[in-house]
C-alpha cells in the first residue's frame, strides 16, 4: 500500500486550490488516489495494521478509529483506544513495539470507536506512582465534557468507571513531556464540544481525531455541541499547525480519525471540501431554504463520489441535516 502521495497529485491539488476558490457549483477535479481513500480505510475485523510514521510515533489502523502509538523509555502513550472488541489484538500489536506499560491514553472524543479500549488498557500494568490519579493503571486524558458524558448514569449501556477519563482538562491546552518529547493537547470544539488535537512536537506528528476523516464527511454531533463551523475552524487550526515539506507533501505527518496516513496536501483537499459545503449551505440558509429543499438541491453532489454514503452509521443525508441544523442555530462567520 502506498502511503505517500506523488508529485503529480500536488499539481492537481494546487490547481484546485488556486482555481476552485469561487466556491460555486462547478465540480472540482480530485486525483484518483483521493477518490480511493474510503476503500483504504481499515475497519474492525479486516485486520490490524501497525505503520511507522516518524520519530517514535506509529499509527495502528483496523480497530475502529486510528490509534496513535508513542513509545519510549517512559512507557507508551496512545491517542484513542479503538473499539472494545479489538482491544486484545491492539495490545498484541503494541507489544511488538514495546513491552512497557501503557501510561497515557488521550481520548479525542467519546465515541465508542475512540474510547472502547479504555477499560481493557486500564486493567493492564500496575498502579502508577504519580499521585494525581490514585491507584490508576493508566492516565486517561480528555476534555472535561467528555468525562461528563461518559459518566452519565443514564447511558444505556453504562460505561464502566474504569474506562472514564481520570486526568481531564478544561483549559485551551494541556502539556505533557513524555518519552523525550513535548506532547501538546489542544481543545477544539468541532465534531463535539470536547474534541482534542494532539501534537507530538519532536516527531512532528499531529493526531486529529474525527474532525479530519478523509474517508467521509465529518461527523457532527449537534446534541453534544458539534457544528460544521467548528469543524471548519478546527481544520483551519490544523493547517496552521502543520508545516509541509516540498510541494505541500511530507513534513508534518497527520494521523486522521480514520483512513490513511496523511500530510498537508491531503488536509488541504479535505479542508477545501468542508469549506465549500459550509459556504453553500450557509448561502441556502440565508436565502430561506428549508432542510428538505436543501437536501433536494444536493449541495454535496460533486463530493459524494469521494465522501458520500447512502448506508451505514453516517450517511450523506445525516451529514447535511446535522450541518444545516448547526449552521441554522449558530450562523457561522466565514473563515
Amino acid at each position: 500500500m502506498t502511503w505517500h502521495s506523488s508529485t503529480p497529485r500536488a499539481v492537481c491539488i494546487a490547481s484546485a486550490l488556486l482555481f476552485g476558490g469561487a466556491l460555486g457549483w462547478t465540480p472540482l477535479v480530485y486525483p484518483q488516489d483521493a477518490q480511493n481513500r474510503a476503500s483504504q480505510s481499515a475497519a474492525p475485523g479486516r485486520g490490524i495494521e501497525l505503520l511507522p510514521v516518524q520519530g517514535n510515533i506509529s499509527m495502528l489502523a483496523g480497530a475502529g478509529s486510528n490509534i496513535t502509538v508513542q513509545v519510549g523509555k517512559d512507557g507508551i502513550l496512545l491517542v484513542d483506544a479503538g473499539v472494545a472488541a479489538m482491544s486484545d489484538r491492539v495490545l498484541e500489536a503494541i507489544r511488538t513495539l514495546s513491552k512497557a506499560q501503557i501510561t497515557y491514553i488521550v481520548n479525542t472524543s467519546d465515541r465508542p470507536d475512540h474510547v472502547g479500549g479504555n477499560e481493557t488498557f486500564a486493567r493492564t500494568g500496575r498502579p502508577l506512582a504519580i499521585g494525581r490519579a490514585a491507584q490508576a493503571n493508566v492516565f486517561i486524558i480528555a476534555f472535561s465534557t467528555i468525562l461528563e458524558r461518559m459518566s452519565d448514569r443514564n447511558l444505556t449501556p453504562a460505561i464502566p468507571d474504569r474506562a472514564w477519563p481520570n486526568d481531564t482538562y478544561s483549559v485551551p491546552q494541556k502539556n505533557l513531556y513524555f518519552n523525550g518529547e513535548a506532547v501538546q493537547i489542544f481543545h477544539q470544539s468541532a465534531t463535539t464540544d470536547g474534541d482534542s488535537i494532539v501534537l507530538f512536537r519532536r516527531s512532528d506528528v499531529i493526531s486529529t481525531g474525527d474532525m479530519f476523516d478523509p474517508t467521509q464527511y465529518p461527523i457532527i454531533d449537534v446534541k453534544n455541541g458539534g457544528s460544521l463551523q467548528g469543524v471548519v475552524e478546527g481544520l483551519n487550526r490544523l493547517r496552521q499547525m502543520a508545516i509541509p515539506a516540498d510541494h505541500m507533501e511530507g513534513g508534518t505527518m497527520i494521523i486522521p480519525g480514520h483512513g490513511r496516513l496523511c500530510d498537508m496536501a491531503d488536509l488541504a483537499i479535505y479542508h477545501q471540501m468542508v469549506t465549500v459545503v459550509r459556504d453553500r449551505l450557509q448561502d441556502m440558509i440565508t436565502r430561506g431554504l428549508t432542510l428538505e429543499q436543501v437536501k433536494a438541491a444536493r449541495p454535496t453532489r460533486d463530493f459524494d463520489p469521494i465522501y458520500g454514503s447512502t448506508t451505514g452509521n453516517w450517511t450523506t443525508d445525516m451529514f447535511i441535516e446535522a450541518a444545516y441544523r448547526s449552521l441554522s442555530s449558530t450562523p457561522g462567520t466565514r473563515s
